[in-house]
């Protein structure tokens, strides 16, 4: 039997942030502290990173941003969630 490929990536983005926060839905680390692993990961400057940090942030669903109302303050946010 086949594993769902989006299923599979899914566990494995758990299991990663399990090792890494001490488990899968741990506290968020902080953007800034995102933004530096960003960058030293892929190799580009911490303004870059940052940009690819905010694309993700504008990426969240309706539902992240309920857990996380801090999404809000990535410029661009607001417009997407409908506010005036």
């Amino acid at each position: 039997m086949k594993k769902h490929p989006a299923k599979h990536e899914k566990m494995e983005g758990a299991k990663e942030r399990k090792k890494e926060y001490g488990s899968a839905k741990g506290k968020h680390p902080g953007f800034k502290a995102v933004q530096a692993k960003i960058a030293a990961k892929q190799g580009v400057g911490m303004e870059r990173a940052g940009a690819i940090l905010a694309a993700g942030a504008r990426k969240a669903s309706a539902k992240a941003v309920k857990a996380n109302p801090r999404l809000k303050k990535v410029s661009g946010m607001k417009k997407k969630m409908g506010a005036k």
